[in-house]
């Protein structure tokens, strides 16, 4: 492997988090509206035509999970916890500085979790219905859409054009197009890219807010992995056991699972999470009516919450063909019931397609890091 290969701008994105912070301050003292969002059904579009900033809320650390315990069950989702953690000691920068935060009701947990939130901070929570094929469904979700609309117009004392509305799909369209052209990448065999590579970018980009820059920036990177492997440039051995990851959101702490593969002889070609494939593997129709469209793309997600969830088994099954993997681990998070009970249809799915797979639970703790490492070890070996 030569280390030295790898693309200056890696760490860039990597740091853009930290970056962000001060970014995010200097938006704010000109005058900007932030948003914070915590989940992928998330329309950005919408804070993007209002001229506001969406961000992603800190929500992967245990740093605040003592506090937020002294209100929550201890025996909920980490998740959960960390986020509302995070809001009570305003520890936060991103969260600290939103004049809005939008929920969604993936899970009973976080639902309960934004009602106490709503006591300290400005939140507005979309209800996401728990099927996607059917009429009622989309048609409340399409309601959902313009509620949440009509509620950034109110609350940042703006009007979103038609002109707006169909500029943000654009650059976003945009943005979504490049992040799945990054992530394709690792179809080549060997990868041009570790995984944990992928994952700094991934997580990285989403505290970029200067959207026509990032998407110059998006570019370069792709650009520049392809020069390099086309000039013969070598990152991964050719022997790396190529693995899918999926299963609950996967940053910060939860980075040790990606770690233990890769220091087990895998490599992570590809993320279905929502911080991977997942929430880039459709555009929005920008042709239709950009409200209708807007809804219709981002209800197809594949979360958990769905039933049936049959997007997640159909995206999984196209991935593991495409990226031609060699197993599948699943993370997921302590106390997390929609995935943890989906695990059995995973399973199953996967043992159809002859592709091995391993289940992990996990938190925000470091204390399990060895076990996640003995276990994930012990998989790649019987590959």
């Amino acid at each position: 492997m030569n280390d030295n290969a790898l693309p200056v701008d890696f760490d860039g994105f990597a740091d853009a988090r930290k970056q962000g912070f001060l970014d995010i301050k200097k938006l704010k003292d000109a005058g900007k509206k932030v948003v914070g969002m915590y989940c992928t059904y998330t329309p950005e579009e919408i804070f993007i035509a209002a001229g506001a900033v969406p961000v992603g809320i800190c929500a992967f650390s245990d740093e605040t999970i003592a506090e937020a315990e002294k209100v929550l069950p201890r025996n909920l989702c980490p998740l959960i916890k960390s986020s509302y953690g995070f809001a009570v000691t305003d520890k936060c920068p991103y969260l600290y500085f939103a004049d809005l935060v939008v929920g969604e009701t993936t899970c009973d947990g976080k639902k309960k979790m934004y009602e106490l939130m709503g006591e300290i901070k400005n939140v507005h929570v979309m209800q996401l219905p728990q099927s996607q094929f059917d009429e009622a469904s989309q048609e409340l979700w399409y309601k959902e859409v313009l509620r949440l609309k009509e509620r950034v117009e109110a609350d940042f004392g703006v009007t979103i054009t038609d002109e707006a509305i169909k500029s943000a799909i654009k650059i976003k369209n945009e943005t979504r197009s490049l992040l799945k052209e990054f992530a394709e990448l690792s179809m080549l065999n060997p990868p041009p890219i570790m995984g944990s590579e992928q994952l700094k970018l991934n997580y990285g980009q989403l505290f970029k807010f200067d959207l026509e820059e990032k998407n110059k920036e998006l570019r370069q990177m792709i650009d520049k992995v392809k020069m390099d492997y086309d000039n013969g440039v070598r990152n991964v051995p050719e022997n790396a056991k190529r693995i899918l990851v999926t299963g609950c959101p996967l940053a910060g702490v939860t980075e040790k699972v990606v770690k233990a593969i890769e220091e087990s002889g895998g490599v992570v070609v590809v993320y279905e999470n929502c911080i991977g494939y997942k929430p880039v593997a459709l555009n929005i129709d920008e042709n239709a009516e950009p409200y209708r469209a807007i809804a219709d793309r981002y209800l197809q997600i594949g979360c958990s919450v769905m039933s049936p969830n049959t997007n997640r088994y159909d995206l999984l099954t196209q991935l593991c063909k495409d990226f031609k993997v060699d197993g599948v681990v699943e993370m997921v998070l302590t106390a997390c019931h929609t995935y943890a009970i989906e695990t059995v249809e995973i399973r199953k799915l996967m043992q159809s397609h002859d592709v091995p797979f391993i289940s992990v639970e996990t938190d925000y703790s470091t204390s399990d890091t060895a076990q996640l490492k003995t276990r994930l070890a012990a998989f790649l070996e019987m590959m």
